[in-house]
């Protein structure tokens, strides 16, 4: 006999975690950086290394160029 208690509970899990707003997202990424957006509509580029970061920029400069996102050290 299965436990359809615990199946209903992990299923609910499951959908709701699909259907949740999340916090951000990723638009795209570039070798090991990724260029997120956060609910707010800010965007920030997190990750990869200084070539990277040139190609995020430069697609930035050619398709969001309305766009400004943070580049923050780390």
């Amino acid at each position: 006999m299965s436990n359809i208690g615990m199946q209903n509970g992990v299923m609910k899990h499951r959908i709701l975690s699909l259907i949740s707003p999340k916090p951000e997202h990723v638009i795209t990424t570039f070798g090991a950086a990724r260029l997120v957006c956060h609910r707010d509509g800010k965007m920030e580029l997190r990750g990869g290394q200084a070539e990277d970061h040139t190609a995020a920029k430069e697609w930035i400069s050619l398709f969001m160029h309305e766009a400004v996102p943070r580049f923050p050290r780390g």
